[in-house]
């Protein structure tokens, strides 16, 4: 890695301790850590599939539509814990816990020596490697090839198994091993089947070796004598019988060269390098760190929060590991990645803050890849958005679940004090991001287009109650996940749910001119405007006697600050005040990551630099991040989870650039501690690609546009129109803004 620019990768002196640390490859459907000790190495392998039955396979939302206009009339007339009996009773139930499969083990006999030790990655290939004087083994999964491709080279003896054994494992898992020996060495294979059910995964290891000999030592194989050994690894979720021969097969057909497979790797690469590295070089970001800080290791360069080159370092890793988890689905809670059964919440999509923060850079980071995960997990859960709509509400179109385990999109997780079957501006907020990236294409998918239509149709079916001043009420209402003062959580008119109705109904619009157009905007005019409170804050609740909670880790309320562009400095000036005021007030309650990042996003539009660089020092100083450059839920690295480091590349970004369809502004949530530095490639939602740069004494910007159109640029001295030209670089110098 050079010192002279940006590191794009990150290295430690010793293996991986523990899985937290181990590092991390992936391609959006498969998943491996990496531990990287010479004598044990060990790689865990995931798949997004892999979530365990708990029955949530089988669980439906609610039928309480022939009740909902009772709830309605309660809520109206003052019942402020109405909603606590809008149930069937059931108890709490999580969706199906994310898991890993299990790892391959490839021991040296005897235990040989570490000297030379280095484990790195790489972000620009995807590979991790380990290297000591007499051995090295080189990971990385193919995302042309769908395949766990892992190259050991030394001349010491190797056993070579399959171990399901990781923490939380069931003990009634019905595990059965195979190993048959081949041409080109042997097969590996591990089926397992969940207990008290028909459903079982299963992972097949092709072992080429070159330069020695094969022996069958159950569970696994001996090598001696060799010089590299291949490993090919992946691993299906079924019902029934798995036919390894067949997956054994397709995995022999990946060797391109039967005499060499060391050069079966070289072209493996080469052919993953063709979409991967494309991918990752598009954005990058420079903050003049000196190169004796770039030079560090991760661990080390956490220990100094301060420093430039960690943000650096952080922001290539954040865009790294999105990339790397998004493929099937966006990023779980944990992102693609687990080492351990007791997944926390189950490693579940939640949709009320967490995936959507993650995903956040993926339009301006110029990540399409992690858009179109977005959209494939949409497209495959719209017909389970239509049942929950149907079910809790007795409405048409769809609403999505605050928790999928991707699998399911039914609304069946919810209890009192989380009453997740109320929620209904979930898919708005999905959606928000596909509208982003085909704002930034010019180009209107007409997938997104029908899912619109269908979150227009529940809005016309669900909005029918008024209040006395003829505006619609939206009731019951949910604000994730908080409550009113002496209230339930089940309310009325949460901020949310006015921004996300409010946007829902006018961009489906926007996909749909005609009749149905008319009739959406019309419904989301007659919405009530959002309140502002006697503290002077854009109040969570537009309804009187409905009094803030602030010690709260969500900020649901400010919605239409971020991501949404409904309130803002340049267009609502009074409403942008009373945010920042509702901001202000809010508390960090349980010192979650999300919920500092989420703080400066919001902080990072309301132009407060200050409030940015203060929520990310939170999490910089709060011992958030393992030496993996994964993240924690929590300070001092309690509870693995992937918000802080897939949100943090987006926190920065908005503090550089924020861009509308006809907007753009510079510089306008700068950290002071950033004086310096240039970031590449973003892409901006009118059609533009940008470079910024910036030092003390000023700043330059090369706007690529791919359509011709006029635009509003706000920077430190104000707003100017700016006409750009399709295919005509333009710059803007220091003296020009």
């Amino acid at each position: 890695m050079t010192t002279t620019g940006p590191v794009h990768g990150t290295w430690e002196p010793t293996p991986a301790a523990c899985w937290e640390d181990a590092f991390l490859s992936g391609n959006g459907r498969h998943g491996a850590l990496v531990f990287g000790d010479p004598n044990d190495d060990r790689v865990i392998v995931t798949h997004h599939t892999l979530v365990r039955p708990n029955g949530g396979e089988h669980a439906r939302p609610p039928r309480l539509a022939a009740e909902l206009a009772d709830l309605q009339d309660r809520l109206l007339a003052g019942d402020l814990k109405a909603a606590e009996g809008f149930t069937d009773g059931r108890p709490l139930q999580w969706v199906q816990p994310f898991h890993p499969a299990f790892q391959t083990r490839v021991r040296r006999t005897p235990a040989g020596g570490t000297d030379g030790y280095r484990r790195s990655v790489d972000f620009t290939t995807g590979e991790v490697t380990a290297t000591t004087a007499d051995r090295t083994s080189q990971v990385f999964v193919s995302r042309a090839d769908d395949v766990i491709v892992q190259r050991i080279s030394t001349t010491a003896d190797l056993d070579i198994c399959l171990d399901h054994r990781l923490p939380g494992a069931p003990q009634a898992l019905g595990v059965g091993h195979g190993a048959l020996r081949t041409p080109e060495g042997a097969v590996l294979g591990l089926r397992a089947r969940y207990p008290g059910s028909d459903r079982a995964y299963t992972g097949v290891t092709l072992v080429a070796v070159t330069g020695g000999t094969t022996e069958l030592v159950p569970p696994g194989v001996r090598v001696t004598g060799v010089s590299t050994v291949l490993l090919l690894t992946r691993v299906r979720r079924h019902t029934g019988e798995l036919d390894v021969a067949t997956e054994a097969r397709e995995l022999r057909e990946l060797l391109a060269d039967e005499r060499s497979y060391e050069r079966s790797y070289d072209t493996l690469l080469a052919r993953h390098l063709d979409m991967h590295r494309a991918a990752y070089t598009r954005v990058t970001l420079d903050l003049a760190a000196a190169p004796a800080e770039r030079a560090l290791s991760g661990s080390e360069l956490l220990q100094q929060p301060a420093k430039a080159a960690l943000l650096e370092r952080l922001f290539a890793a954040g865009r790294y590991h999105l990339l790397s988890a998004s493929g099937l689905n966006p990023p779980r809670l944990t992102g693609l990645w687990t080492g351990d059964w007791d997944t926390a919440w189950s490693g579940a999509f939640t949709n009320d803050a967490n995936v959507n923060l993650q995903t956040a850079s993926a339009a301006a980071a110029a990540l399409p890849e992690v858009s179109a995960a977005c959209a494939a997990l949409v497209q495959r859960q719209l017909g389970d958005w239509r049942e929950n709509a149907r079910a809790v509400f007795g409405a048409r179109g769809a609403v999505a679940p605050a928790h999928s385990d991707g699998e399911s999109g039914l609304s069946y997780h919810f209890s009192r004090e989380y009453p997740l079957h109320l929620w209904t501006a979930g898919a708005d907020w999905l959606l928000k991001p596909l509208v982003d990236h085909d704002e930034i294409r010019g180009e209107r998918d007409p997938r997104t287009a029908a899912a619109l239509a269908e979150v227009a149709a529940f809005y016309e079916d669900f909005l029918t109650r008024t209040d006395a001043d003829g505006h619609l009420v939206v009731v019951p209402s949910y604000s994730p996940e908080n409550r009113p003062v002496g209230a339930s959580w089940g309310a009325i008119n949460a901020a949310m749910d006015l921004s996300a109705a409010r946007h829902a109904l006018r961009t489906a619009a926007d996909y749909h001119p005609g009749p149905d157009a008319d009739r959406w905007r019309a419904l989301a005019d007659r919405l009530p405007p959002h309140r502002i409170n006697a503290d002077g804050a854009l109040a969570e609740w537009a309804w009187p006697g409905l009094d803030d909670t602030y010690d709260h880790r969500h900020l649901s309320h400010l919605y239409g600050v971020w991501p949404l562009d409904e309130i803002t400095p340049y267009d609502t000036p009074q409403l942008a005040a009373a945010a920042h005021r509702a901001l202000e007030l809010r508390g960090a309650e349980n010192d979650s990551a999300h919920g500092h990042l989420h703080h400066a996003l919001i902080a990072a539009r309301l132009r407060d630099g200050d409030r940015v660089a203060a929520a990310l020092g939170q999490v910089l100083d709060g011992d958030f991040f393992h030496a993996s450059l994964m993240s924690a839920h929590y300070p001092n690295r309690d509870v693995y989870n992937a918000d802080a480091a897939h949100t943090l590349p987006a926190v920065l970004i908005e503090a550089l650039v924020q861009s509308t369809p006809d907007r753009l502004v510079l510089l306008p949530a700068l950290p002071a501690a950033l004086a310096q530095g240039r970031l590449h490639g973003i892409r901006t939602r009118f059609g533009a690609e940008l470079d910024l740069s910036w030092t003390p004494d000023g700043a330059q910007a090369v706007l690529k546009p791919s359509r011709t159109l006029r635009i509003d640029l706000w920077t430190s001295f104000g707003a100017q129109p700016l006409d750009l030209v399709a295919g005509e670089d333009h710059v803007l110098s220091p003296g020009t803004w």
